[in-house]
């Protein structure tokens, strides 16, 4: 009894050292955040953690206790050789894990979780994002780490679970076996509490880098693979009533017609949606000027709408933001999910309606991250991926570039019927950011190849629009510009920052009654729908979480959300709130109470609707 009580122990020791490595790891691989930090913050994230690193312990350890359990009736030592192959696969996976997180959290700003999972269906473009050199580094790193771990266990802990001595009263220690395995939900649950212990927990500090730090990947991946379709509001503030009726407040109802700026009723649109174009590349939005000469040019001849931000931070989110005027969710993407996705309404099927034409336009792979459900389930005619070019031209590892593309594009609306509405979806300017054009900015760090990309797919949307104002539609035709999401290319902007959210919208072509004009109040990307229909006469109230920009009763307000929480903005006010700790990180303005109390509201009735589809 206790040679195997003692293994047990030594086997939860060598797993909490892991762990301590794995944050370790995680600290060294984020020096430049880290470097910002004192040294009782830093070592706060481990005196904290341990509540975590102590759960996925015990997670690992419900088989090793059967396995040793069994030993009191079966004899032999063939436990060790069973726990032995069955702690390789545990290292194996921790040690991807460990890697694979340090990597995502210098893009996304959270802790790994089960998201990345999604895109696995699709592999080859699940890890186009990465240069080839960094994946060898990842690759070699997983190596060394799984292969250190293997070596110290097989060296270190040969003996564990060797050698069980024979027992007087099997039937008395399989019952206390039974009796310690059951007690094993006591670390596993964080201890005696009422709730079970959660992300939140370990959170210490204002500090957002030092709270995310605490937190254990792996546990963190293995929770929210269990809890990925939540069948429950989790982000319940108030009575739902009461929430409702605060949504209710802001919620738009047109009580006039819209400001009119376009010529025509019936007008061709052309939508661009802009890879990972963030408003701090965007000069006329404040940002710097250099970055997007075109779009500055279109800006200043079209209509600039200066506050809009938007939805999420992936392009699967901003698809139905954009197109179905449906807010993001912080953990979810209704994208994935076809039976509700299908449910919503769409831009495009209201247009179908109409007489429109219709066509979707990406050089990449369509079925990553569920985006050939959605588009199909919008009613496109046509939808062009990267199967229709020719493979000699798959020179990016998302697909084709941008400028293959819209030289396709190009040869298409030769010959384009009207009234038509196409949808653009470039891919160049993503990550690895790699471009087949000179560079403009020097530099070879990864904000610069980020810069570099940008200004690349903005010269070739620049070309393109010159040539389509000498085409026939051109005059019928109104183009609309936004980008999918902004970026968060270093590790200084927290997740929640609205920097990384706040993102362009420039409507140009020759439906545009006039240029010049500046809109201030504060938008999404879930408010284009709603107020493109407006422009044609056309106001079915199908969109409930959006508003038409160009209506003078529509309120000035966004909503986003990240992995964690979300923001929301006024013209007085901005608020983040973060759900694992409960609580809000970011409190700005006049009056933030009433920005919190909208936001919370927003986010309550969101979800309510998202989990009835």
């Amino acid at each position: 009894m206790k040679k195997r009580i003692l293994s047990l122990s030594f086997y939860a020791i060598f797993w909490l050292l892991f762990f301590v490595f794995a944050r370790l790891f995680f600290i060294l691989t984020h020096l430049h955040e880290a470097s910002g930090e004192k040294l009782t913050g830093i070592l706060g994230t481990f005196a904290h953690g341990i509540m975590l690193d102590i759960s996925t312990t015990g997670y690992f350890l419900i088989i090793p206790f059967f396995i040793v359990l069994a030993s009191i009736v079966i004899r032999g030592n063939w436990p060790a050789v069973v726990i032995r192959l069955y702690t390789f696969i545990l290292i194996a996976f921790c040690s991807v894990i460990t890697v694979a997180d340090s990597s995502l959290y210098s893009y996304w700003g959270f802790r790994m979780d089960y998201t990345p999972f999604f895109y696995l269906r699709t592999p080859a473009e699940a890890v186009a994002s990465v240069s080839a050199l960094k994946l060898i580094v990842l690759s070699a790193s997983i190596v060394m780490i799984a292969a250190a771990f293997m070596l110290l266990y097989a060296r270190r802990c040969k003996n564990l679970f060797r050698g069980f001595e024979k027992t007087k009263f099997p039937a008395v220690q399989v019952f206390l076996f039974l009796v310690l395995t059951a007690a094993l939900i006591i670390p596993i649950r964080g201890g005696f509490g009422i709730a079970p212990i959660n992300a939140g927990t370990v959170y210490f500090s204002d500090r957002m880098f030092l709270n995310h730090t605490a937190i254990n990947a792996v546990w963190n991946v293995g929770t929210s693979a269990v809890t990925q379709k939540p069948v429950e509001n989790p982000y319940v503030f108030e009575k739902t009533e009461l929430a409702k009726a605060e949504f209710d407040s802001i919620a738009f109802t047109r009580s006039g017609l819209p400001v009119r700026v376009l010529k025509v009723e019936k007008p061709n649109i052309l939508m661009i949606v802009l890879e990972s174009f963030s408003g701090y590349l965007f000069g006329p939005a404040g940002g710097d000027s250099l970055v997007t000469p075109c779009l500055n040019r279109l800006a200043h001849e079209g209509i600039l709408f200066r506050n809009f931000y938007g939805s999420g931070t992936r392009t699967d989110k901003a698809l139905p933001a954009i197109l179905s005027g449906y807010p993001a969710q912080p953990a979810q993407s209704i994208i994935k999910e076809p039976k509700k996705s299908q449910t919503l309404p769409n831009l495009v099927r209201i247009l179908i309606d109409k007489g429109y034409h219709s066509a979707f336009w990406y050089g990449g792979e369509i079925n990553f991250a569920n985006f050939n459900s959605y588009v199909v389930g919008s009613g496109f005619g046509t939808v062009v991926t990267k199967n229709y070019f020719n493979p000699k031209d798959f020179n990016s590892k998302w697909g084709v570039h941008d400028h293959v593309l819209f030289n396709a594009l190009k040869d298409s609306l030769k010959a384009v019927r009207e009234p038509f509405i196409d949808v653009v979806l470039t891919l160049s300017s993503h990550e690895p950011f790699e471009v087949p054009a000179e560079h403009r900015f020097s530099g070879n760090d990864v904000v610069t190849q980020y810069k570099n990309s940008v200004y690349y797919t903005d010269s070739v949307i620049g070309s393109f629009i010159d040539w389509a104002k000498g085409q026939d539609w051109w005059n019928n035709t109104l183009v609309v510009l936004v980008a999918d999401h902004g970026a968060r290319i270093t590790g200084d902007i927290p997740a929640h920052s609205v920097d990384i959210f706040r993102i362009p919208m420039v409507w140009t072509g020759g439906a545009l009654a006039s240029g010049g004009l500046v809109v201030d109040k504060m938008g999404g990307q879930v408010d284009i729908a709603p107020t493109i229909l407006g422009q044609m006469g056309i106001f079915d109230s199908v969109f409930p979480f959006s508003k038409d920009l160009l209506d003078k009763s529509s309120r000035s307000y966004a909503f986003y959300t990240y992995n964690e929480g979300f923001g929301f903005l006024t013209d007085s006010s901005y608020v983040a709130y973060d759900h694992k700790p409960g609580q809000f990180i970011v409190e700005e303005g006049k009056h933030p109470e009433v920005a919190a109390r909208l936001g919370k509201a927003f986010l309550q009735v969101l979800f309510d609707d998202y989990l009835k589809r």
